[in-house]
């Protein structure tokens, strides 16, 4: 069936904010040697200079924002996934979970390349509360996604210490994980790196999204993604339009607040660094990637944006390839058992390496589904999503990293 010119439109417009994400994440990554934190002993001065600055803009451009713009999208796509099965007469909850077991597969793959562990398997822990929320109502699903992107629980430990100056915020032990995720790294043993990645590093990555909030946070932001799906905003019209035009005004004005509100709260002992540092931070970066998604979709209308960005829809129909593919390419690049190039890349050139990993991710995206419907790791979690159904359903554009 041919897909109206508006959803059309609609899907290319997630297809590339997907894409967006990915690319930002990827720079994000490489600029962190992929959690490897080796770089040069001495740089010359003004290329210090160069590489704070480079860190600084990228760092508050898009970490802790791309992760949230694919968790957003992640929720998304489950409603698009359930829509369309409800509309056959259809569950799709049990099938989603089953998604999310084959998504923990894909995970362990990731994390293999990936010291101390990745986003992943912190999506497949918090998948279930879209099965859970999948039959409440709009305003249940807003209300609850609201709750949770107020990240209680880091109020309640505020709060209790208050109440009793003893109480402390459960310590996990993370910063030693890491330190040992580093030293095996170092040491180049590629069995061993493989097998602490798998075990460690998993630990490692589930212990520091309890320590920083993004369990909740997470939730949080799947809801408010399968909220976005069931308003349609995505879909250019008029009426969204104005929508997100409120968003990203909305957003704009409270994220200077948020941000000086996040410094002070920084300033104060440890117990409000942990609570109310991290909430405060949170909502920084969420008001921030509300603006970049909202002035995405914004300018996505304009013919001539959207052609100048058209390489990024190949690539966020790929992106689960290419996400997994960047760890791969990031070890190779930078740890000891392959180039190890990690001590003698600066921020700088980090920043470079990473572009260059992007425009061939995305020049074989491109070239890739010029002959397929979609990319290699998409194909196989699509499949094997539906094993044992009568009927395969069709794998619709836009789907990428949470697609069908």
């Amino acid at each position: 069936m041919e897909l109206h010119t508006d959803a059309k439109s609609r899907i290319e417009a997630v297809d590339a904010l997907r894409g967006f994400a990915v690319m930002a994440i990827l720079l994000v990554h490489n600029l962190e040697h992929f959690i490897f934190p080796v770089y040069p002993a001495d740089s010359a001065g003004w290329l210090g200079t160069l590489d704070q600055g480079v860190s600084d803009v990228v760092f508050s451009l898009f970490a802790g924002k791309a992760y949230a713009i694919f968790a957003l999208l992640f929720g998304f796509t489950f409603h698009i996934q359930a829509d369309r099965r409800k509309r056959e007469g259809r569950d799709f909850g049990y099938r989603f979970l089953w998604r999310l077991v084959l998504l923990a597969g894909f995970a362990a793959l990731n994390a293999a390349f990936f010291p101390a562990g990745d986003v992943l398997l912190l999506f497949v822990a918090v998948g279930p509360v879209l099965f859970l929320t999948r039959r409440w109502s709009d305003g249940a699903l807003l209300a609850a996604a609201v709750v949770l992107l107020s990240q209680p629980v880091e109020w309640y430990h505020c709060f209790a210490s208050l109440a009793d100056p003893a109480h402390r915020l459960p310590d996990f032990g993370v910063d030693a994980l890491y330190a040992e995720a580093a030293e095996y790294t170092k040491a180049g043993d590629f069995g061993r790196f493989l097998a602490g990645n798998l075990t460690l590093g998993q630990k490692a990555s589930l212990l520091w999204a309890v320590n920083a909030g993004r369990f909740v946070q997470t939730a949080g932001l799947f809801l408010l993604g399968c909220y976005i799906g069931r308003k349609r905003l995505f879909e250019p019209s008029g009426e969204h339009f104005r929508v997100w035009v409120r968003i990203l005004i909305c957003a704009s004005v409270a994220f200077a607040p948020l941000y000086t509100l996040r410094q002070t709260a920084m300033e104060g002992d440890a117990i409000v660094r942990q609570t109310v540092g991290t909430v405060f931070d949170m909502w920084q970066k969420l008001a921030f990637t509300l603006v970049l998604v909202a002035s995405f979709v914004l300018s996505y209308r304009n013919g001539k944006f959207a052609e100048a960005v058209g390489g990024l829809r190949f690539y966020g129909r790929m992106s689960l390839t290419s996400y997994i593919a960047q760890s791969v390419l990031g070890a190779f690049v930078y740890f000891p058992f392959g180039l190890y190039l990690a001590p003698h890349c600066g921020y700088t050139a980090s920043l470079a390496i990473g572009l260059l990993i992007f425009l061939l991710q995305m020049r074989f995206c491109k070239r890739w589904l010029s002959g397929h419907r979609q990319g290699p790791l998409e194909y196989v979690w699509h499949r094997w999503t539906w094993l044992g159904a009568k009927q395969t359903p069709g794998n619709p554009a836009g789907s990428g990293f949470s697609g069908n």
